[in-house]
């Protein structure tokens, strides 16, 4: 027997003692949600292939589909969607930062205690993420922070943010960045609505005015907080391309919506070239969540690498033709019917079909936006996935401070 297969046996042994003790001695069902979740966590099964002590057991990153399973069998219910973020910050913190980091962060952040946040993009540096010019100045043990970040997903909720700044201004961009834990709700620390075409503000700008943030909550060293940064953002990617929770159901999400309307329509409505259309449509989908599977599959260490990039692409523009499909199969009835009353939502549900097809079609507009636009996931495709060459970039080697900006 190889030492493969007997590394795999030993890892699933290991998974499954860690749920028969946990189901043994804690009951889902009769426990609150996030001591449960609690519990999951000190038993190595938040994030499997985190080290032990943190969260993990060390294993193969693809039991954790053992786990939930198990676990969903049992009557415990699955992530809050309000904890979305989880599936970024853990990942980066179990990599990036100091045991006190990890022992601070990761278990309030799984049992939902904690929500957190995203704090990259700015008014001037959004696709150029690099150009960012959030400025924090060292004092003492502390850090104190100025500047705006926009586009931040629930920020209003959040108790913590994944926040990257510019440390040195007096080296090139990539290289005088830093990255740190800010509290959401320390003095100088600012959250406004951004109301979208959906008549939701999900989305956030976030103003710091001499914000304060301790040293002991910077995650990786000073200066490389554009490393520790892709570390979040293929995350995001996977989290956004695949799904948090993995690749969807054969026919589930927005194409089962699309089949249901289809199922609805009068018989003179069905002609050859809709169900061909319909048709093309789902082989799209389902080719699409063969793609996600097999990207997961090749994640080795837990982090996934630049391929996600190809599920984050054509996700976010599939979802978009399947929902306008979906609208000019309903006819005008598809143009009636919601509601646009401003409001603050609380967790991520709103970014499905969940509240209907009329606001999953305006609210996917974001999808070829957030998370990387459409664009970069094409350069990032096409230089680090198919090895062709980069665009050039003339302020690569100049510091930040002597770029011209408008």
């Amino acid at each position: 027997m190889s030492d493969t297969l007997v590394s795999a046996e030993s890892e699933q042994k290991l998974v499954d003692d860690a749920l028969a003790d946990l189901l043994r001695d804690h009951d889902p069902t009769k426990e609150s949600h996030e001591e449960f979740r609690g519990h999951q966590f000190d038993h190595g099964l938040a994030w499997v292939h985190f080290p032990e002590g943190h969260g993990g057991l060390g294993v193969r990153p693809t039991l954790q589909k053992t786990v939930e399973q198990a676990l969903r069998a049992a009557g415990a219910r699955p992530a809050d969607p309000a904890t979305f973020f989880m599936y970024l910050a853990g990942p980066t913190i179990v990599t990036h930062g100091s045991d006190e980091v990890k022992e601070r962060f990761l278990r309030p952040m799984f049992t939902g205690e904690e929500r957190w946040c995203q704090l990259f993009s700015e008014p001037g540096a959004g696709s150029d993420f690099a150009g960012l010019g959030t400025k924090a100045m060292r004092d003492g043990d502390e850090w104190i922070v100025n500047g705006q970040k926009v586009w931040n997903t629930m920020a209003h909720i959040a108790d913590w943010g994944m926040l990257v700044t510019r440390s040195d201004p007096n080296t090139p961009k990539h290289k005088g960045m830093t990255y740190f834990a800010i509290d959401m709700h320390s003095e100088g620390v600012e959250v406004r609505p951004l109301r979208q075409i959906t008549g939701e503000a999900e989305f956030n700008e976030v103003y710091m005015t001499d914000a304060r943030v301790p040293d002991s909550q910077r995650i990786g060293d000073v200066g490389d907080g554009w490393r520790v940064s892709l570390t979040t953002l293929m995350n995001e990617r996977s989290a956004i391309g695949a799904g948090s929770g993995g690749p969807p159901k054969r026919g589930s999400g927005t194409i089962a919506e699309a089949v249901n309307i289809w199922n609805g329509l009068d018989d003179d409505a069905k002609t050859p070239a809709a169900k061909d259309r319909l048709m093309d449509l789902w082989v799209q989908a389902e080719v699409l969540r063969l793609t996600n599977i097999r990207a997961g599959q090749n994640r080795k260490v837990g982090n996934p690498g630049p391929e996600m990039s190809v599920a984050k692409l054509a996700s976010a523009e599939l979802n978009q033709v399947i929902t306008e499909h979906c609208i000019t199969m309903q006819g005008p009835a598809g143009l009636i019917g919601y509601d646009y009353t401003f409001r603050r939502p609380e967790d991520l549900s709103v970014s499905g079909v969940e509240n209907g097809i009329g606001h999953a079609f305006l609210r996917v507009r974001a999808n070829s936006i957030e998370g990387g636009t459409s664009e970069i996931m094409r350069n990032i495709i096409g230089e680090q996935v198919l090895g062709l060459p980069g665009e050039p970039r003339v302020d690569k080697s100049v510091n930040w401070i002597d770029v011209p900006r408008n």
